[in-house]
């Protein structure tokens, strides 16, 4: 009797611990609430969750971001960037006032350098891409550097393994990182092929037993190469054959976009991809001006102005979720999004139904169906406020939508490896391009108008009459959107 007691006294000890745990390390009130009722009614099973998908990383933040330790080596560093920023401002003030606030929050947030003179172009899905980075690749003469969250062991998988494994030979520095959950199927004989033949490959974040939840939870979401600090890809597109679309007609249509980008804006890029790397190989790197070669700013029109949104575990606070809010705010005529999972939370909803409500049109394509009968139904409970809005919606029927873009006022455009959903704003380590240029966000419009021809716009008025119980099912499924 006396050991139940004391259990009962242990027990209720643990649970009254876990709920401040929850309160003090929590920022979202609602989480707050969702996760003490869940310890609360389901102790075992609430804790276990909690602790595999509920604690606050980026306030811990899993690793440093810092590549100089010296304090005022990094605060000369940060003062160049700001300097050579405001440089660029000034060339292209014209260009950049009605986008200042993005630009302003990306340098100030995460000291995400604004550079001009840069050459931008637009890779329409696995055809475009490959043929360009696999042509990049060859060129490749001091270093290359490769960042994958889905790497297949398949035929295009291979091909690049074995570039990837010339250029070694050649002499090029090949550095290679992997997530290591969503490049599952390269762990074994891909992996060691290209370490046994001086690649440098590494999985990120490895999982292990004892750390399996909350590394699972985490995932390095970037697609990022780099070549000789010159030249860097990046966009929505991984390694893997489906995403080429062959024309035989036996597989899925995969519509996909990426950016190849050459110029001063690859530095941040470069920048990302050496932080993960000094994370994940636990090999300090050794700072080399090869690696970030110097650009002259030049005062072009026809020259694109480029700026790199980064955020993650790593960051101290959600970035690309503020910068895609503040593109939303900055609208005045028109917002084109694509996204593949639409589970945007509170903060990205709201300022779209304010944007529309306003007077601005916002059009949303996503796929008539995904990749995830769950997500699909987390996805549909946004809906109607944003129908009722005004926002127009339409749903991919050609294959599946998976590019991640926006194009504002076409003007200001956005394309790169974040979903608009829970997962990309806090759990993932993401990366985006923001580019400040009308004939880019022209081509992406283009896009996004020839996108819409093969897919159905919901009719609102059908939309509103859907039944109770289909609504209560899409309710009760954005309810684990944090999990999706």
């Amino acid at each position: 009797m006396n050991w139940l007691i004391l259990f009962e006294i242990l027990y209720i000890a643990l649970i009254v611990a876990v709920c401040f745990r929850i309160i003090y390390d929590t920022v979202n009130h609602t989480k707050t609430i969702a996760y003490l009722l869940l310890v609360i009614f389901l102790p075992v099973v609430g804790i276990f969750f909690y602790f595999s998908f509920g604690i606050n990383y980026r306030k811990r933040q899993l690793y440093s971001k810092k590549l100089v330790d010296d304090e005022a080596i990094g605060q000369r560093i940060s003062q160049a960037i700001r300097d050579y920023s405001l440089h660029t401002y000034q060339l292209n003030e014209e260009q950049l006032a009605e986008s200042r606030r993005i630009s302003s929050l990306l340098l100030h947030a995460i000291e995400s350098p604004l550079t001009g003179g840069n050459a931008v172009k637009v890779l329409v899905n696995g055809e475009e891409k490959f043929a360009e980075l696999m042509a990049a690749l060859r060129q490749a003469r001091h270093h290359i550097h490769i960042e994958y969250y889905i790497y297949e062991n398949d035929a295009i998988g291979q091909e690049i393994a074995d570039l990837l494994i010339a250029k070694a030979a050649e002499g090029v520095i090949v550095r290679f990182i992997y997530d290591h959950f969503g490049s599952h199927t390269i762990h074994g004989s891909l992996a060691r092929r290209l370490r046994a033949h001086g690649v440098h490959a590494y999985p990120f974040h490895r999982i292990t037993f004892l750390a399996l939840a909350n590394r699972l939870n985490y995932r390095n979401h970037r697609k990022i190469v780099v070549i000789d600090g010159k030249v860097g890809f990046v966009g929505g597109i991984n390694v893997a054959d489906k995403y080429i679309n062959r024309g035989t007609g036996d597989e899925l249509f995969w519509r996909d976009t990426h950016l190849r980008i050459e110029g001063p804006g690859v530095r941040q890029l470069q920048y990302t991809f050496l932080c993960d790397w000094n994370f994940t190989s636990k090999t300090p790197w050794e700072i080399d001006p090869l690696y970030f070669p110097e650009h002259q700013v030049v005062a072009n029109p026809h020259n694109k102005i480029v700026q790199i949104a980064t955020s993650g575990p790593d960051s101290v606070r959600p970035t690309i979720l503020y910068s895609l809010m503040q593109a939303i705010y900055h609208a005045e005529d028109e917002i084109l999004i694509t996204t593949p999972y639409y589970i945007p939370g509170e903060g990205i909803q709201d300022a779209l139904v304010i944007a529309a409500m306003s007077g601005v049109r916002v059009k949303l394509l996503v796929p008539r169906r995904s990749d995830s009968y769950f997500v699909n139904l987390a996805s549909q409970s946004y809906f109607q406020d944003l129908l009722s809005a005004g926002v127009e919606i339409y749903r991919y029927t050609k294959g599946f939508v998976h590019a991640k873009t926006m194009v504002v006022d076409r003007k200001l455009s956005i394309v790169g490896t974040a979903n608009m959903d829970q997962r990309s704003f806090d759990l993932n380590f993401e990366v985006n391009a923001v580019v400040y240029d009308e004939s880019v966000s022209e081509e992406l419009a283009r896009l996004f108008v020839e996108d819409t021809q093969h897919a159905e716009p919901i009719d609102p008025l059908v939309w509103k009459r859907k039944r109770a119980y289909r609504k209560i099912i899409e309710r009760t499924a954005r309810l684990f959107s944090p999990m999706l």
